[in-house]
């Protein structure tokens, strides 16, 4: 992968380019909504399995080995803290705003919403639970590419745009799991586009601002690193495998993430 010439630019501007990239295939995905008003359960189970599968590798392959190996590569006598640390302050992170944020999980009714109780409709609270989830999402890229700013190297750059685009992948289903379930609610299909895409817009904010922090403050990178891995795993098992896991044909939803494993392991590993 010949991305050398990008080595130019500034790592916030690619972070940024790279989170509108993946907003942009969330948009793809929600846009199914304007061909279909449901979507067959074995096939949504598949698509959220296969999400699930990408978002474990790349928390391994593209966040906590290269924070392990930044510490190796310090000579640091604890190469495991900052990927433990970090790994558990991004799990408890994500915890915090599902304890706060009004939220609800598509496969549970409003009764069973999560955080602080408000009078909002089921559909806001839908949305509201995949932008939450979104958030990880683009702090891991954010933070992929201000790498970049103290490691100026084509293998660093060829990572990050890897992860980009393995996010970019598991984001098409979650937009279709956003904008569908809105049609079922009794939105139009503009509007269940409108506010499937929109739940991917802080992607491109958290990705800004984790490029910065990485930019602004070095000792932090294996840290970030590590935080951004601890928040797709707990959207992983928070979300994304329940979810994937209704209905009868579960096999499906197992098969899609040893695909979507495969797949972003691939890509990091042949390609990276």
């Amino acid at each position: 992968m010949n991305v050398d010439w990008l080595l130019a630019y500034d790592p916030v501007l690619l972070a940024l380019g790279a989170t509108l990239f993946t907003w942009g295939v969330t948009a793809l995905g929600a846009s199914l909504v304007f061909f279909f008003k449901t979507i067959n359960r074995r096939v949504l189970n598949l698509m959220l399995g296969f999400a699930a599968g990408v978002m474990i590798a790349a928390s391994f392959w593209s966040l906590l080995a290269p924070a392990i190996e930044m510490e190796e590569a310090k000579g640091s006598p604890y190469v495991w803290l900052p990927a433990v640390v970090g790994f558990l302050m991004g799990g408890a992170f994500l915890l915090l705003i599902d304890k706060l944020l009004p939220h609800v999980h598509n496969r549970l009714s409003i009764e069973k919403s999560e955080g602080i109780k408000t009078s909002w409709e089921r559909s806001v609270l839908l949305i509201m639970a995949i932008t939450l989830h979104n958030i990880p999402e683009g702090l891991a890229i954010g933070v992929a590419f201000g790498a970049l700013a103290h490691s100026p190297d084509p293998a660093v750059l060829s990572g990050a745009i890897i992860l980009a685009i393995g996010i970019g992948l598991q984001n098409f289903p979650e937009g279709t799991a956003v904008s569908v379930p809105l049609r079922r609610e009794g939105f139009s299909r503009r509007k269940a586009f409108f506010y499937g895409q929109l739940s991917a817009l802080v992607e491109p904010i958290a990705g800004v601002l984790g490029a910065y922090l990485v930019v602004s403050v070095t000792p932090v990178l294996p840290y970030a690193l590590s935080f951004a891995a601890g928040a797709m795993i707990f959207v992983v098992v928070e979300e994304l495998i329940p979810e994937s896991q209704t209905g009868n044909e579960t096999d499906l939803s197992t098969i899609g993430a040893m695909i979507g494993f495969a797949v972003m392991m691939l890509l990091d590993v042949a390609l990276g």
